[in-house]
């Protein structure tokens, strides 16, 4: 039985149970009420009714979960019963598409993604990738060498408990490595089937070209979101093209876009943004009124700062599927609301114009991050 098939059952017995005993007005009055729309407490709520989306043949839900943040990313501790709860609480609620990586942690992402989805590892995808030097200790520096590949897989296939990878993105493209030989190891590992699909991060057209013609790549992944539009001038030309599916990582603008962060926001070392150029004090001041029009249209639309982004996101192009990350279940609550609403193509056109009229400061990534960026 599928765990939320099983959920479902074992709700309607309890309502049923408890309202033998308050009678079950007094139930149902204790859950939100939902309006037809599907629209209560100021956003949209989530169900299991949430689009599903194809990338390359690979059926996925509309929007998918980042377990990067999971692992103190953006700073702090999280408990692993309360991760792996948060990760099975995206699958009740229509996920069915989970990204992780070996250098998440590093291995610990991957670890409680596993044990989380083992249940139901056959109902949902997985994504993981390499490319970084983790098993030599050197966790940031570049490593697509085919032994160091079969290495990696290897490991990510017994931390994720299962026996084929759906999804194997190469990290960042590694100028040291030949393109066609990170494919073909690849080639090898999908004839195996070790691997299901393969992608590809940060890579430019160019890079994407030469894998594809060596072995079909089914998704790239890139930072995208309002805030950064880069990937639709750069690579969404060959995307479509070839048939590819994208998949945005920091949808959210690492919470910019979320209205939970302002112009007196402060991050410390140890989180991702402090020392981010689009996270310094005089950036944040100057790039509020990007905030200010996402809320607005938010309201006009009836949902949260964050549904919008990723709305905004999924109305964009039908193969784009996004991964936002969390460690609250509120959040994640909030921004799967984003599933089931679209934006018109006049709505879209509207947007841009009024976005078009904000000037941002501040690049995306600090110099080094930035380096290991395939251009």
């Amino acid at each position: 039985m599928k765990r939320r098939d099983f959920l479902k059952m074992t709700s309607i017995s309890t309502l049923l149970a408890a309202g033998e005993w308050m009678g079950l007005s007094n139930v149902f009055a204790q859950f939100p009420s939902k309006s037809v729309s599907g629209y209560s407490n100021g956003g949209y709520q989530s169900d299991s009714s949430m689009e599903h989306r194809k990338l390359k043949g690979l059926d996925v839900s509309a929007i998918g979960l980042g377990c990067l943040p999971m692992v103190g990313y953006y700073g702090g501790k999280f408990d692993k019963r309360d991760m792996i709860a948060l990760i099975r609480r995206a699958y009740d609620k229509g996920v069915t598409f989970f990204d992780t990586a070996e250098v998440y942690g590093p291995y610990t992402s991957e670890e409680w993604v596993g044990e989380a989805l083992a249940p139901f590892r056959k109902e949902v995808k997985i994504a993981t990738k390499f490319g970084f030097g983790v098993e030599e200790r050197q966790p940031t520096a570049l490593n697509s060498h085919p032994d160091h590949i079969r290495r990696a897989v290897e490991g990510s296939l017994k931390r994720l408990r299962t026996d084929h990878v759906d999804l194997l993105y190469q990290h960042r493209v590694d100028p040291n490595v030949p393109m066609e030989e990170v494919a073909g190891v690849v080639k090898d590992l999908i004839q195996e089937g070790k691997v299901l699909h393969w992608g590809m991060s940060e890579a430019s057209a160019s890079s994407i070209r030469r894998a594809h013609a060596i072995c079909p790549v089914s998704v790239v992944q890139s930072e995208y979101a309002i805030w950064w539009r880069e990937p639709e001038t750069k690579i969404f030309p060959t995307l479509e093209e070839l048939g590819i599916g994208f998949v945005p990582y920091c949808p959210l603008g690492r919470a910019f876009l979320t209205g939970t962060i302002d112009e007196n926001s402060r991050f410390k070392q140890g989180d991702r943004r402090w020392n981010l150029p689009r996270f310094t004090p005089e950036a944040l001041k100057h790039n509020m009124p990007l905030v200010a029009l996402v809320r607005k249209w938010a309201q006009r639309k009836g949902l949260t700062p964050a549904q919008f982004a990723l709305v905004w996101i999924l109305s964009r192009k039908p193969w784009i599927v996004p991964i936002p990350g969390t460690t609250h279940p509120s959040h994640l609550d909030d921004f799967l609301g984003a599933g089931i609403i679209r934006l018109s193509a006049w709505e879209m056109e509207e947007f841009d114009k009024e976005y078009a009229q904000i000037d941002l400061m501040g690049h995306r990534a600090d110099p080094f991050t930035e380096s290991q960026i395939d251009k």
